[in-house]
Order: C-alpha cells, then sequence, then structure tokens
C-alpha cells in the first residue's frame, strides 16, 4: 500500500471539499491514486443520498434566465432541504447555470433531460457533473423541480431570498417596466393575464357563489343578473393581472400601465420554492 502523505490528503479535500479524515480513508482504498479516491468518494456520496433520498425538500432557489433583448427565457426551480443550503454561493451559481442552459441551450421536457446538458460555468462538465459534486460535498438531498422555457423575450423578478420568482413573456415595452409588473405579480398573485385566460369552471363557480348569495339576500330574481355582473367586475379585478390596480401606480390599472409602455403582456409564471 502507497503512503497517503497529509500534502496527499490535503490536495484531495482542495480538489473534493470534503473532510480531511474521508479523503484519508479514500486515498488509503485507492493506495494513494487520487482519481480513483475522487471516485470512491463521489460513490460513497452517492449512497449516502439514496438513503436520504425520502428527506422532504422544502427550501431551494428559483433562478431565472429572461430579458426583452434575448429570443428565449426560462425559470428554474432547484430544491433543498435547509435555507443555510439555499443560500449557498454554489447552489444558487448551480440554479442560475440550470435556467441559463434551459434558456439557451435545446430545450428539456424533463429536469433528467436538463441535467445531462452542458455547464455554463464549469465547462466542460455537465450539469450533472455540477450537480452531483456539489451534492457529493454538502450531502444534503437537492431536487430540480419545476423547468419552464418561455419561448420570447421575457422580463423577470426574483425576490431577494431567491424563494419567489416570476417571469413575463411580454412584446415591445422596456425592462423596467416589465420587471415592475413582475414584482405586481409576486405580491397580488393573479391567476391570469386576462379574463379570456381564466378557468371557465373557476368563473362558474364563482357566478353560482354570487348567485346564491344574492338570493340569501333577498333580492328580486329580475335583477340579480345586473348585480351578478357587477360583482363578477370585482372577481375579475382580483383574478386578472390586467385589471388589477398597479401597486406602483394607485389609480392605473396594469394594462394601462402597460399600454403606456408600449408593452403586451402575453403569460406569466409565477413559483415559489417548494409549492406546488
Amino acid at each position: 500500500m502507497a503512503e497517503v502523505t497529509a500534502a496527499a490528503v490535503k490536495a484531495l479535500r482542495d480538489r473534493t471539499g470534503l473532510p480531511m479524515m474521508d479523503c484519508k480513508k479514500a486515498l488509503q482504498e485507492a493506495d494513494g491514486d487520487q482519481e480513483l479516491a475522487i471516485q470512491k468518494l463521489r460513490e460513497q456520496g452517492m449512497q449516502t443520498m439514496q438513503k436520504r433520498s425520502g428527506r422532504e425538500t422544502a427550501f431551494g432557489r428559483i433562478a431565472i434566465h429572461a430579458g426583452l433583448d434575448q429570443p428565449v427565457g426560462a425559470i428554474v426551480e432547484l430544491l433543498c432541504e435547509s435555507a443555510p443550503v439555499a443560500a449557498h454561493e454554489e447552489f444558487i451559481q448551480l440554479a442560475q447555470d440550470l435556467a441559463r442552459q434551459l434558456a439557451e441551450g435545446p430545450g428539456a421536457e424533463t429536469a433528467d433531460d436538463l441535467v445531462a446538458q452542458p455547464s455554463p460555468s464549469k465547462a466542460p462538465k455537465t450539469l450533472k457533473d455540477q450537480f452531483d459534486e456539489l451534492n457529493n460535498r454538502i450531502r444534503e438531498v437537492f431536487r430540480v423541480g419545476r423547468i419552464a422555457r418561455v419561448e420570447g423575450p421575457a422580463a423577470g423578478y426574483i425576490h431577494h431570498n431567491g424563494s419567489v420568482g416570476v417571469i413575463l413573456q411580454v412584446e415591445g415595452g422596456n425592462e423596467q417596466v416589465g420587471r415592475d409588473i413582475c414584482m405586481h405579480v409576486a405580491a397580488m398573485r393573479p391567476s391570469s393575464v386576462r379574463r379570456d385566460d381564466l378557468d371557465p369552471a373557476l368563473v362558474q363557480k364563482e357566478r353560482e357563489i354570487q348567485t346564491a348569495r344574492a338570493r340569501q339576500e333577498g333580492k328580486p330574481e329580475n335583477i340579480i343578473p345586473k348585480m351578478i355582473e357587477g360583482r363578477m367586475r370585482n372577481f375579475y379585478a382580483e383574478q386578472c393581472l390586467e385589471e388589477q390596480e398597479f401597486v406602483k401606480e394607485p389609480g392605473k390599472t396594469v394594462k394601462e400601465v402597460a399600454a403606456e409602455a408600449g408593452l403586451k403582456l402575453v403569460r406569466f409564471i409565477h413559483w415559489e420554492a417548494g409549492r406546488d
């Protein structure tokens, strides 16, 4: 068996970021071969992660790669077990790389399809290499959650802690107004851009609720339909982005603000990490 020196252990630790004792043991098992020791450490890490795979991943980050000058945008959810890991610099970089590759690469139908692609910041490694190496060092369950690609220019907003993100596909306009509207979506939580985009079943249910309410109030049957239309306007103002009062300019709707900026709202995606 080759002698395992302190310098060799330190060199392996610098390469892997793993504890000194783990590195020393791996080198001993690999007879001093650094590359074989790294492979052993990866295998051990994968075994550990398999045992922990059932753990809850309730924390994470939303990453967005988008711009009004870019033909495609993307949003990705990267999940983990704890808030400190969600704030880890390399975890954030991994999330950003996933979103960037989804936007700039050939696209992906699933998370597995995406992680098999090249890493934008760690070439020539793949995103899976990047994922596995970080996962092996931190030893906490990671999971790529939802992914979505927007085929067109888009604005984006991510909350300061990375747990909330909004991507808004648009036509025309300017970046700042688009970002402001994304912030509005994050705060006001509309269900759709406009009335036509709402689930018809949701609209019908609301009409039934308001009709039943009017009858309980003893309103005459002949005026109930007109009353319902008035109450439905309030419903639409709550559910539809374009009809909501813009948080940064009270007195104006989002549709009016967008029109003034030459911005057409196409669709948005609003995610909170760990929440469907």
